[in-house]
């Protein structure tokens, strides 16, 4: 398979995949002196007389050399690549990467270079011969003429140059869910049926077509239609193709889709294959360690591995930590908040043998886990509460869920594989449709697929979408999968063959396939309608499913919600009532008194319900005897201003209705559109089709995706829970691997493969392979635990280590990749903000739920929303992607787009400028004084104390303690001087203002700022 890349000086790089893996020309012997043989013109010492040789064309010179050289790939039906070489029209229409032949210019023709340099055939067999190649070359270099003379003569047009075209345009009214008109534009057959108003076409006759008529007229597709469908009318270019379609007698062609098949693939090389990433973990014996020293070091398999490896450079582990550094590395590690001092004091106190793995376990029970380290997996998905892509940045509605099914599952250590099941195909679990109460179980299955509905969509943002915005979502949805599970950068495939590691373009629609019963271009649901802020008001891509709590729970919301309207209404109806009452009273002063009493029942007695004399006084005497609102208001003030009020507060109220709850997830809808290839990833250039299948370099040559309707019956297609079960396959050959070395990056700051979402030939080689591959098969045998991983790891003394730098071994290995030590690590920036909010006892700890929303300041600045009790974790807060809250955008929270597979590291001004100067941190340092003082009483010994144990989790040192007590002194001094200054007027007189609290707080503020508390030792 041939790929090309054009430089700006005009030279050629050229990658294909053979026999020999992916190579480029500058791998192979070089061609040159062939070339020159072969493009060059013959010299002659003498003239010849031998007449012309016959010009050499297609059909009888070359086309069946192609076949016989060729022709296992690319003729007969087989197209690999998108090339076929066995008809004229496949050669005109070239490969999935651009044209073959260039006539006139074989230099620059992809097919000569290839049979040059002898890549193609790739596996060797059955190369063409020199001369076979001279011949091909002269072919080309000559006009590559055909019988017909002209070889750039447009191709027979066949049904697969039309039915993308009616798919795009066409196909949502008339085949998709809706069969308009009784049409059906999906098959050839389906045409000449035709609907209502008779066939659709009529082959050799476009004039006599109605689909041509209705095009033409600009019928079809109904302008009044195009923004609902988010559809454009048919492009000149593509009414032509479909008139002369039908010209040439709507000829069709046998098609056949490219689906994996039972043979390894040809695209793909056994030496492709056998790259250390894909092929299947095997779990190695624990090496053993003959130092004693060293083998003295082992609290886990874990570090026979290491110290095997530090041993071969004369390197060993640094000593181990004190206890007060391993309470708080383990605390923030698995809980993202610093210890409590009575978490701190049990550990301490705790003498007995195995007392650290009780204190780990203690945290991996804590409910606050799941908060950390779904927060990690979170980055994965590219969870985020608002759509993006537009400027309007629409909020999600009911996207919390998701995340609150993620921190739910790590908390409950969800198997791994079960984990990934849910959320790639957790629709296809169990027929909910048909359930009679939806469990929790049921309903997590739902809410686990909002995994793949995390990405950006702004199909809802604009009034009409298109082919091509719904295919960005699914591009970037590809993206988080590949990234986030496979560990390969499979996005590199979507517009021609992966540049460095064998997965072809091909495979990339395969995997686009994979998706189309849920995800289809040609028949898309827009997201959620959020009133106010998207302009579809479709129903969108929610469900209505709910546990029957949860139904009871909205139910009650609203009715208290619906009582407060209804009484607020209520005291307007009847202040309304009394004065109509009063009004009417004086209008029947005027009257007979005869009729008076007749009048007042008739006025109480609502029309629908009146006799026949009743009405007749209404039409007579009702107009008289009423009055108007607006007449109320001029004469009542009191009733104009209750008129207001209620209607403000009402409108209030409505605002704060709970929302319908609603799921927002991905299904499978059945039935979906075929897929094309998209040539250099573009719509309007489709190419063969491909069905649902995976990268092929990952299974094992030969084993196709085994794809089953999930249940007898089911309208869902199987695919995406076919896939899901080959990735959790325990041979798999990157899904235990990814993930164990994600989980080794947040605990040892470094993944033993450092490019954590490439795996592929770009990216690193593992520093400790065969510890990497005991680690994948170990969290397979043990059930795809993630908790039972965390204790493997950090019950290694490799995890226990001190931080400190060893001069001889950074020396050796500057990069600490031997891991000799431990790296100090900076808190990531939600811990920042609830490290925080947690010393300073502000910390609201009620989990799950809507986020909170957040304040947006007109100098930009974002902060989340104080609640009576304080703030909730950052995991609450509302990520929006045009207004990411200050401090943790500073701190490097990403805005995922569509995710983060890992973020950045970054030391700038602008984190220590906002700690210190950021109204809430001075009003959350003021708060952590007054717990100190709460806390510790006012001798400013004690203080300083406590204001140690709460935010380094430590006592002071002697030297720190009399720093802390001279700070303390000289600026109560200050702040006293400073309230000397102050005008008596302005003065308050409350404690927290006093000298002695002011300079309690400023040191504080001082401790938040300091290393010791935004670095992890």
């Amino acid at each position: 398979m041939l790929d090309v890349d054009r430089s700006l000086s005009g030279t050629n790089t050229y990658t294909f995949s053979g026999g020999n893996g992916m190579r480029t020309l500058s791998d192979l012997i070089p061609i040159a002196t062939l070339a020159a043989g072969l493009l060059a013109p013959a010299c002659h010492t003498r003239p010849l007389t031998a007449a012309p040789p016959r010009a050499v064309v297609y059909e009888t010179d070359i086309r069946p050399l192609l076949v016989a050289r060729c022709g296992r790939c690319h003729a007969g039906g087989k197209a690999k690549g998108s090339l076929d070489l066995g008809s004229l029209s496949g050669i005109r229409r070239g490969s999935e990467t651009g044209a073959v032949v260039i006539p006139g210019k074989p230099e620059k023709s992809l097919l000569v270079e290839v049979l040059a340099e002898g890549s193609m055939p790739p596996d060797g067999k059955n190369r063409p011969t020199r001369a076979e190649v001279s011949k091909i070359t002269a072919w080309i270099r000559n006009g590559a003429r055909t019988r017909g003379g002209d070889f750039n003569a447009k191709a027979a047009l066949t049904q697969e140059d039309v039915l993308p075209i009616l798919f795009t345009r066409c196909v949502v009214c008339h085949g998709g869910r809706e069969k308009r008109g009784g049409l059906d534009l999906r098959t050839r057959r389906a045409m000449l049926k035709g609907g209502k108003s008779g066939p659709a076409i009529v082959p050799g006759k476009p004039d006599a077509s109605l689909l041509v008529k209705k095009i033409h007229d600009r019928d079809m597709p109904p302008p009044k239609l195009l923004v609902d469908f988010g559809i454009r009318p048919v492009e000149v270019g593509e009414f032509e193709t479909i008139r002369g379609w039908i010209a040439a007698g709507a000829p069709e062609v046998k098609v056949v889709v490219d689906v994996a098949g039972p043979t390894p693939d040809r695209l793909v090389s056994k030496q492709d294959r056998d790259f250390w990433a894909f092929r299947a973990p095997k779990k190695p014996p624990v090496p053993s360690v003959a130092k004693r020293d060293l083998a003295a070091r082992i609290s886990s398999p874990i570090d026979a591995f290491l110290l095997k490896a530090l041993d071969g450079k004369s390197l060993e582990y640094s000593p181990e930590a004190d206890r007060l550094t391993l309470v708080r590395r383990v605390a923030f590690d698995l809980t993202g908040l610093p210890p409590t001092w009575t978490q701190v004091e049990t550990f301490l106190s705790d003498k007995r043998p195995g007392a650290y793995a009780r204190m780990v376990d203690r945290f991996l029970a804590s409910r606050h886990y799941g908060e950390r380290w779904g927060r990690y997996w979170l980055d994965l998905a590219g969870y985020a509460d608002s759509e993006g892509k537009r400027s309007a940045d629409p909020i999600r509605p009911h996207s919390w869920r998701y995340r609150d099914y993620v921190i739910r599952a790590f908390n409950g250590d969800k198997p791994y594989d079960r984990f990934l099941l849910e959320q790639i195909a957790g629709d296809e679990l169990a027929d909910v449709a048909s359930a009679e109460t939806i469990t929790p179980e049921l309903m997590d299955n739902l809410v686990a697929t909002g995994f793949l509905r995390q990405a950006p969509d702004g199909t809802g943002s604009d009034i009409v979408n298109t082919v091509v915005e719904r295919f960005e979502v699914i591009i970037d949805e590809i993206d988080v999968l590949g990234s986030s599970v496979l560990g390969l950068t499979v996005k590199c495939a979507q517009c021609h063959n992966h540049k460095y590691d064998p997965i072809p373009q091909r495979d990339y629609y395969r995997l686009v396939a994979v998706f189309q019963g849920a995800y289809d271009v040609y028949d898309w649901l827009k997201p959620s309608f959020v009133p106010g802020q998207t302009k579809s008001k479709a129903a969108g891509r929610v469900l209505p499913y709910l546990t029957p709590v949860e139904q009871q729970r909205h139910a009650a919301s609203r009715a208290v919600v619906e009582k407060q309207i209804a009484d607020a209404k209520q005291a307007l109806a009847e202040l309304k009532t009394s004065l109509e009452k009063q009004h009417a009273e004086k209008r029947l002063a005027g009257l007979p008194e005869v009729l008076r009493e007749d009048l007042r029942r008739m006025l109480a007695t609502p029309g629908k319900k009146r006799d026949a004399v009743q009405k007749y006084l209404a039409g007579k005497f009702e107009k008289r005897l009423s009055i108007t609102v607006a007449a109320l208001k001029k004469q009542n003030p009191r009733f104009k201003t209750l008129t207001k009020t209620t209607n403000d507060r009402v409108k209030q109220l409505q605002a704060e209705m709970p929302v319908e709850p609603r799921i927002r997830a991905l299904w499978d809808r059945g039935a979906p559109s075929p897929t094309w290839l998209f040539r250099r990833g573009q719509y309007n250039k489709p190419g063969h089709r491909v069905g649902p299948g995976v990268p092929s370099v990952l299974t094992d040559g030969k084993t196709p995706l085994k794809i089953n309707p999930p249940w007898p019956g089911a309208r869902s297609t199987g695919r995406r829970l076919a896939m899901a079960r080959w990735l959790v396959d325990p041979g798999h050959p990157l899904t235990a691997r990814v993930i164990v070395n994600r989980i080794w990056f947040h605990h040892f700051g470094r993944g033993l493969v450092e490019t954590l979402s490439n795996f592929g030939n770009t990216g690193s080689r593992p520093s400790h392979p065969r510890l990497l591959d005991w680690l994948a098969r170990t969290l397979i045998e043990q059930g795809w635990s993630i908790k039972r991983m965390h204790r493997v790891m950090m019950n290694s003394s490799a995890y226990r280590q001190i931080s400190a730098i060893r001069p001889e071994a950074e020396a050796i290995d500057p990069e600490n990749r031997l891991l000799w030590r431990m790296p100090l690590k900076r808190m990531d920036a939600e811990v920042v903000r609830d490290s925080i909010l947690a010393v300073a006892g502000r910390l609201h700890d009620t989990p799950f739920g809507p986020p909170d929303p957040v304040d947006v300041r007109p100098d930009g600045l974002v902060t989340s929303r104080e609640a009576s009790d304080g703030w909730r974790r950052s995991v609450y807060i509302r990520h929006r992607r045009k207004h990411m809250p200050t401090i943790l955008e500073t701190f490097d929270l990403p805005q995922m787009i569509p995710n983060c597979v890992e973020r950045p590291d970054s030391t700038v001004a602008s984190q220590a400028l906002h700690l210190f100067n950021d109204g809430m941190i001075r009003k959350l340092s003021d708060a952590f004084a007054e717990r100190v003082t709460r806390e510790a009483g006012r001798e400013p010994y004690k203080q300083v104390e406590r204001a140690y144990q709460l935010a380094l989790n430590r006592m002071p040192s002697d030297t720190e303690r009399e720093v802390g007590l001279a700070a303390l002194e000289e600026l109560t001094r200050l702040w006293r001087q400073k309230a000397a200054g102050t005008p008596a007027k302005t003065k308050t007189q409350t404690s927290a203002s006093a000298p002695s609290q002011r300079a309690l707080a400023t040191y504080c503020h001082t401790l938040l700022n300091s290393a010791g508390f935004l670095f992890i030792d």
